[in-house]
């Protein structure tokens, strides 16, 4: 195999953008060692993976120790752990053979060797000094760590919904509009960035938009610009060295901990600056895509006003129709309207109905169906006339209607609180069953035992 150009070694396998820790101390060294690899069919991506984690696994029992010189080992053992651990995806990207599977793994055994490694380095810690401050710092390192992955994956996925969404509309309303389907796109601000890191966010959308047929672009970020002007000029500044604008990343978290800490004989004192600045940047995060969130409603609206709710805040209206609320206009009484009458000697308003008895009360669960009766004691028209209680029941159901199913789907009728009791039935016509010996036991006509 003919030796490798490290020029277009570093080309093709390494990010535009990526943890500054990792461009100034891991990329050159990780891409040399890329070339040697490279020349063997028989080291595969997902073995470098298994040799980082086990190295990083001999850093942790390093960690155990808790002296300096064993404190020291441990954290040059983890900077070879991490440079196998990027060595892995380059060589993957170099020779074509990477896998989903193979990205799992990268990303599962990061997490186990983080686990190991917090919890050898402060317990180390702990055994050495007896302080159980460094228990819980393990326990915060183990959580910041997890946090921070979980939350980046989280704003992905969110941010890859919000892109859908926006696609699937414009989509359609190009095609409302004529356009060719081979001709149908959607641009996005951060993919012109991404493909552009160095150029004006401005400059870049002028010249999509001045194209002849290009489509307008999606800016998702456009209101963190306006907010933050100096940071397109600190952005362009860090990335043209390759370093992403976030400085304190999980990559940084770790490498302060496990390398850098231990190193100056300082643990828990790096551990606590590191939480601090990892936590402050997780925060500018999560302010950022609020941001972009603000802005991808904005867009919908403009896009799509009849998809975005315009009563955002209030209750649904189509909720509000049931026996629990009352109709405007109601029919069935002679006043001017429901609110007309509610607290003015209504038979059914709030007040009244506290005093009137329930013919189903504890008091009464004895009594017979009123219905018609004349000690009912509901309103007059219903005690004095024969069908007074069909009436009230017919002014009630016309009054709280149930709801249609697509007026409120969730809704379903109570049952009656005290069901009748079914009426008694005569059964002395029924032919007599002769009874049957249980299995097992002696009859006592035949001497014979069931079994």
């Amino acid at each position: 195999m003919q030796k490798l150009s490290l020029r277009a070694v570093q080309k093709l396998t390494c990010k535009k953008r990526d943890a500054w820790w990792t461009v100034l101390l891991v990329d050159p060294v990780a891409t040399r060692l890329v070339c040697l690899f490279a020349r063997f069919d028989w080291i595969t991506p997902n073995r470098v993976t298994w040799a980082a984690l086990f190295v990083g696994l001999g850093s942790a029992g390093f960690f155990l120790k808790g002296d300096y010189e064993s404190l020291a080992i441990g954290a040059g053992l983890y900077h070879v752990s991490f440079i196998l651990d990027c060595i892995d995806g380059k060589l993957a990207r170099l020779k074509g053979n990477g896998s989903v599977f193979g990205g799992w793994l990268d990303y599962v055994f990061d997490r186990i060797r983080v686990l190991f490694c917090a919890l050898a380095l402060m317990g180390g810690q702990f055994l050495r000094t007896d302080e159980p401050v460094f228990l819980l710092a393990a326990l915060v390192v183990v959580f910041l760590d997890m946090l921070r992955y979980v939350d980046a994956l989280q704003i992905y996925k969110m941010r890859m919904s919000m892109r859908a969404k926006i696609e699937a509309v414009t989509l359609a309303r190009q095609a409302e509009a004529g356009v060719k389907e081979e001709d149908q796109k959607v641009v996005f601000m951060e993919d012109l960035l991404r493909a552009n890191p160095l150029a004006e966010g401005e400059t870049l959308k002028a010249a999509a938009t001045t194209r002849p047929g290009q489509p307008e672009v999606i800016d998702l970020h456009q209101q963190f610009r306006k907010s933050f002007p100096w940071y397109a000029r600190f952005r362009h500044a860090l990335l043209r060295t390759r370093i992403r604008p976030h400085l304190i990343s999980g990559i940084e978290f770790q490498m302060f901990i496990f390398i850098v800490g231990p190193l100056v004989g300082h643990v828990l004192v790096t551990t606590a600056v590191s939480a601090v600045l990892l936590g402050a940047f997780e925060l500018v995060i999560m302010f950022k895509f609020w941001l972009s969130t603000r802005d991808f409603t904005r867009t919908m609206e403009r896009l799509a006003p009849d998809s975005v709710p315009t009563r955002a805040g209030s209750i649904s209206p189509h909720l509000q129709a049931g026996r629990h609320r009352r109709r405007e206009g109601d029919q069935g009484r002679p006043d001017t309207g429901a609110d007309a009458w509610t607290d003015q000697g209504d038979p059914y308003s709030r007040d009244d109905l506290r005093l009137q008895e329930h013919p189903y009360s504890r008091d009464d669960r004895d009594r017979q169906d009123l219905r018609g009766s004349q000690d009912h004691p509901y309103p007059h028209d219903a005690r004095t006339e024969p069908d007074g209680w069909n009436e009230q029941v017919t002014w009630m159901d016309q009054r709280f209607p149930a709801p249609e199913p697509d007026d409120d789907p969730g809704f379903q009728p109570y049952p009656h609180p005290y069901p009748a009791e079914p009426e008694a039935q005569d059964t002395a016509w029924l032919p007599r069953v002769p009874a049957q010996p249980h299995p097992g036991h002696h009859h006592a006509d035949s001497g014979q035992s069931w079994s």
